[in-house]
């Protein structure tokens, strides 16, 4: 019988796409903050000084990771302004949905190179489509920023996730002295999240709607 030792198993083959791949579960799964190059490495069984190879640092691999999250927002080449601004809201969206560790970081990311300022310049160039002058797209646009960063946050990380109390109020008291809060809670779950959010991108488009048509004086 043959006792020599198994040989070691083959290190997959590291590549830029596998190790952005890996980056999102981790911190899709463990959050920002748990996340080192250390325990990167760990998940592709490689030493960590083997990422530098790749990425120099953690800013350089985050970006690279920006850079991932906005090939997923590719905006439609037609339909109208009002078609194309619900399409890509409705992909940034799914940006939070799908990378929800990774999306607080996403969304306050200074986008100035160059796959960011293409990714705004396509976004602005359908606001002008609207015919509305630059200070009211740049007020629209900045509402639309708003509204996603928020409820973006909101189903990402989960309200509920957030920091709490040291002495919550218990749910009989609630229920007893705090009946408007009450009264909602049942719309608060997630399950009410997609209906909520088509509501909000629906008011903000037609304010939208309603500019264009005092610019026009109709």
């Amino acid at each position: 019988m043959d006792d020599a030792p198994a040989p070691p198993k083959p290190r997959p083959h590291l590549s830029h796409e596998r190790i952005i791949e890996a980056a999102f579960r981790l911190v899709d799964t463990d959050g920002l903050e748990a996340f080192s190059f250390r325990t990167l490495a760990t998940r592709l069984n490689c030493q960590a000084m083997s990422l530098y190879h790749y990425f120099p640092s953690k800013a350089h691999l985050y970006e690279a990771m920006v850079g991932e999250c906005i090939a997923e927002l590719p905006l439609p080449a037609t339909g109208t302004w009002r078609e194309r601004l619900e399409h890509e809201t409705l992909a940034y969206r799914g940006i939070a949905l799908r990378h929800p560790g990774f999306f607080p970081y996403f969304t306050v990311f200074r986008q100035n190179n160059v796959a960011g300022l293409d990714y705004l310049d396509r976004i602005l160039s359908v606001f002008a489509m609207t015919g509305l002058p630059p200070e009211r797209r740049a007020f629209h646009f900045r509402i639309f920023g708003y509204f996603l960063g928020g409820a973006g946050m909101e189903e990402a990380l989960g309200y509920a996730k957030g920091p709490s109390s040291v002495n919550p109020v218990p749910d009989d008291v609630a229920r007893r002295d705090y009946p408007a809060i009450m009264a909602v809670g049942p719309w608060f779950g997630r399950d009410h999240h997609a209906a909520i959010f088509r509501h909000g991108l629906g008011v903000l488009l037609d304010a939208v709607e309603a500019d264009i048509a005092r610019h026009q004086g109709v």
